[in-house]
């Protein structure tokens, strides 16, 4: 199920997942339904994405984003272990859209 954002949430989404904060606290059980407060509390919690039940809906197309990526690492592919995290984000886009 896709990880989204906070600002993305929107009320009677589900999780997927239960959300953990960085203690390790569960702050909210898989199954739980969203709604506004909740988003909200999510948010003062600093809780940054969530995994909601659903299909995601990408606003750009896959092929832009990897062109994004490509355009925003251009600059830096010489440094060290640029390359590493550029594999890994490529691999990521890769993963949300299937």
């Amino acid at each position: 199920m896709p990880k989204i954002p906070i600002d993305k949430l929107e009320p009677n989404m589900k999780l997927s997942k239960p959300v953990i904060n960085k203690d390790g606290i569960v702050l909210l059980g898989e199954g739980t339904e969203l709604t506004e407060a909740v988003i909200e509390k999510l948010k003062r919690l600093d809780v940054f994405t969530v995994d909601v039940k659903g299909v995601f809906k990408p606003q750009v197309s896959m092929e832009k984003a990897l062109s994004e990526l490509d355009r925003r690492f251009e600059k830096v592919e010489h440094e060290p272990y640029m390359d590493i995290i550029k594999k890994v984000l490529y691999e990521h886009i890769k993963g949300l859209y299937g």
